[in-house]
């Protein structure tokens, strides 16, 4: 394969943004440095193009969960193109975010209320800011990944790695105030006990209480239903993180779907299929809270992110999307257990199925993973331990998907065998965690 180009991009992007990159789940490093081609020319359907032409079947992370529909879905770009003809911005704001508020408290009949941001980072800042603004307390218990800001990254203040078992971990707090230190406490997703405990020590100051509705196992019997009425209990903010599980399983949030009503709930990623759009929606004596604090954007009144969550929206409801989305995880997952099993490798294999991931159980783990995205590469196939499903996808390319991770399971077994990975790996082992690139 020829990536030059690609590969010329990312020392040139080395040298002008630090970390290369924007994210860090889009950093070559993550896959195999010195393999991943890290950029792209065009998408459309489940097809990439690379810098240097190269054309891959993406079986990976599609565009982090943001591309639902799939690359260029010709409904919602057309509905962005109508708003770029209306024009994307005025003085006055645009009618879209209103019928977007509707749909959404439509789709979840516990809410009332919704404002916007363009990015799921930022969503999760507001809704806590808000729940705070309405609890007039500070002490926020979490479970799960939720972005980058201090409120979040505090937890790791005066601790080895609080969110380490939070799906990154390494996350340095470097240059979050020291006096957030205390603020965020977590628990472990299934692990009520930890919860209660954080509840009875900070009954006083607890303004929220933060997860994901679901990732990478299922919720335990009586888990959620603990979750929700300890947050009675001590009245607490339940929030519900749904930037990633929303729109997977169903056509809103997850917690629909587990029979759990939060009184917050925050949408991005998926939700404008691959435009910045975010809604933080909530009962309205929670919501209410926002005029009571400073909350405020000029980009969160654009056109363009509602436009494209309405036209999503409504396409994947009309397609039911999330019934294929399963189905399509479901064989995925099928498949990596099958051919893991033909080909002697251990393996193991996780998340809601159009969330999937399986990692190699293996001392040398992340060499199998960089060997694993190499070949796969070579056979046309953007591939990872990661495989998030679009609508796009069908079975026809999970069939030639698990039949190319077939012979490459069998030959990477047949190289461990050997011995010889140094010598097949073209690329650097894969990163884990959050570091510092050089």
């Amino acid at each position: 394969m020829n990536i030059q180009k690609s590969l010329a991009m990312q020392e040139r992007a080395k040298q002008v943004i630090p970390g290369m990159t924007q994210l860090l789940s889009k950093r070559p490093d993550m896959f195999s440095y010195g393999v991943w081609p890290g950029y792209f020319s065009r998408a459309k359907g489940v097809e990439v193009w690379d810098l240097d032409g190269n054309r891959y079947i993406d079986m990976s992370i599609a565009g982090i969960g943001a591309n639902v529909l799939g690359y260029a879905d010709p409904d919602v770009d057309a509905a962005v193109r109508a708003a770029i003809d209306a024009g994307t911005n005025s003085s006055l704001n645009c009618p879209e975010e209103v019928e977007l508020a509707e749909l959404l408290c439509s789709l979840h009949p516990w809410a009332q209320m919704v404002r916007y941001a363009r990015t799921g980072g930022e969503s999760m800042a507001v809704a806590v800011r808000i729940a705070r603004a309405h609890r007039g307390k500070d002490t926020v218990a979490f479970c799960g990944y939720h972005g980058w800001h201090d409120w979040y990254l505090a937890a790791n203040l005066g601790t080895e790695n609080a969110l380490g078992e939070h799906l990154i971990a390494g996350l340095n707090p470097a240059g979050v105030p020291r006096g957030l230190a205390g603020t965020v406490l977590p628990f472990r997703y299934n692990h009520l006990e930890e919860l209660n405990a954080i509840v009875d020590r900070h009954r006083d100051d607890l303004a929220a209480i933060v997860m994901e509705p679901i990732r990478g196992v299922e919720p335990e019997e009586g888990f959620l239903e603990g979750v929700r009425d300890l947050a009675d209990r001590s009245g607490a903010v339940l929030i519900v993180d749904e930037i990633s599980a929303g729109l997977r399983m169903n056509s809103g949030g997850a917690h629909l779907v587990l029979g759990l009503e939060p009184d917050m709930a925050v949408f991005s990623k998926a939700l404008g299929n691959g435009y910045p759009i975010a809604a933080i929606i909530g009962k309205s004596e929670v919501m209410e809270s926002a005029q009571r604090t400073f909350i405020s954007s000029t980009y969160w009144t654009e056109r363009i992110g509602p436009a494209a969550a309405l036209a999503t929206l409504k396409k994947h409801q009309r397609l039911n999307a999330g019934a294929r989305l399963m189905e399509i995880g479901r064989l995925v997952q099928a498949g990596w257990k099958r051919i893991a099993e033909a080909s002697g490798l251990e393996i193991e294999i996780g998340g809601i199925p159009p969330l999937s991931h399986f990692s190699f159980r293996h001392e040398n783990a992340l060499s199998l993973k960089a060997l694993f995205v190499q070949l796969m590469l070579e056979k046309g196939f953007l591939a990872s331990t990661l495989f998030y499903a679009m609508y796009s996808h069908e079975e026809a390319h999970v069939t030639c998907y698990i039949d190319a991770a077939g012979e490459v399971m069998a030959e990477i077994r047949q190289t461990l065998d050997r011995g010889d990975m140094e010598k097949r790996l073209q690329g650097n082992p894969a990163s884990s965690g959050f570091k510092r690139i050089a």
